[in-house]
């Protein structure tokens, strides 16, 4: 299987299945000398690990990761580094009847199209447990980046047809509930609607936004590895998401070029905006500004409600999906979100330092 990595210089190679013996990731073109140990991979991973919420999947996993390779003595080596969480609760019985038939909103039929053949226990490799391996590699390159002065904030701008106030706005309440929104007022009727819809066998999808700040202007390149370009192949590689804005998005669509274009101003002797429709991107290349990003995550396809599918005798059928699954992937996913535009971005650092000369002489002026 082709497509598992992504990146240039910081570069991530996932493999595992979902009720295989683990999942893992290897990182390669992180530099030496970062500090590093298990408990700042565990922090990221146990944001998305299950079990947290009424709304998630009561599959009880620890997800414990296991730094193998590419840290001595609590730094970076400058070597490749291999993590691996190891699946403890998987039941594989509860999928024995999905062999046979292809369920609604599922790789089932596009795998058996391509490879002839499929791993039917959990979704295999196209199973939303592959990403605890983002997530650990993620992590690695947040902390990376705030080494840079750069951070991120993902959270959870709407869950169905609810949605945060921008003018309630707080990024503390994000850690303070489970369904990791910024606007405390919205929390409870997101929680009853959820409710209403686990108790109609049924699922919901969501809006995630995700925030780049101090990304200094500069980064990305104005033909095929756009900044946003990459933002937008790095979060539709995520399963669960069916489309990405950056900026203002679609909304731009229905603006005149005076209501879209962000007036440049001069403050505190520095280059600033007056606004931040693009998103922080012009010409696939950062500029300076907040980076802007939503992705939309779709209904869980896993639902105990009667479906209309077909089997692989080409039989028309109705099925019942079994085992334990989220009735909203939404909350779980924000660290998701989160970990892919940390890859970017810092890929994107890392490929920009020999963009202009000047930078490569100050970096080996002093040692030729």
């Amino acid at each position: 299987m082709a497509g598992s990595s992504i990146g240039t210089i910081f570069k991530i190679s996932t493999w595992g299945e979902s009720h295989g013996k683990g999942i893992g990731v290897v990182v390669d073109g992180c530099p030496a000398g970062l500090a590093l140990n298990e408990s700042d991979i565990q922090s990221f991973l146990d944001r998305r690990r299950p079990g947290q919420s009424p709304f998630s999947t009561p599959r009880m996993e620890a997800d414990k990761v296991e730094i193998l390779s590419g840290v001595f003595e609590g730094k970076t080596t400058g070597t490749p580094i291999s993590m691996i969480v190891f699946n403890q609760t998987q039941r594989s019985s509860d999928y024995t009847e999905i062999a046979s038939f292809y369920r609604p909103g599922h790789a089932d039929y596009t795998f058996d199209s391509k490879y002839g053949f499929r791993d039917y226990t959990g979704g295999g490799r196209s199973s939303g447990r592959e990403t605890i391996a983002r997530v650990a590699a993620g992590a690695i390159a947040a902390k990376l980046l705030l080494n840079l002065g750069i951070s991120l904030n993902a959270y959870t701008y709407s869950i169905g047809p609810i949605h945060i106030d921008r003018e309630l706005f707080d990024v503390n309440q994000i850690y303070k509930n489970n369904l990791y929104m910024p606007d405390a007022s919205c929390v409870e009727k997101a929680t009853a609607y959820l409710n209403e819809i686990k108790s109609s066998e049924n699922s919901a999808g969501g809006i995630i936004e995700c925030i780049v700040n101090n990304l200094p202007a500069g980064i990305g390149d104005p033909v095929f590895e756009k900044l946003d370009a990459n933002l937008a192949k790095a979060i539709m590689s995520i399963g669960s998401v069916k489309g990405v804005e950056i900026g203002d998005g679609f909304q731009v669509s229905e603006k005149t070029g005076l209501e879209n274009n962000d007036a440049f101003v001069v403050s505190n002797k520095k280059v600033a905006k007056k606004s931040n429709h693009a998103g922080g991107i012009l010409g696939g290349i950062s500029d300076g500004s907040q980076i802007f990003l939503r992705a939309a995550i779709k209904p869980t396809p896993s639902i105990h409600s009667s479906q209309d599918t077909i089997n692989n005798k080409m039989e028309n059928i109705s099925i019942n999906i079994k085992g334990r699954h989220d009735p909203i992937i939404v909350p779980r996913a924000v660290v998701v979100v989160e970990a892919m535009v940390a890859i970017t971005v810092l890929d994107s650092l890392l490929l920009n330092m020999s963009a202009r000369l000047d930078n490569v002489i100050k970096l080996y002026s002093n040692s030729l």
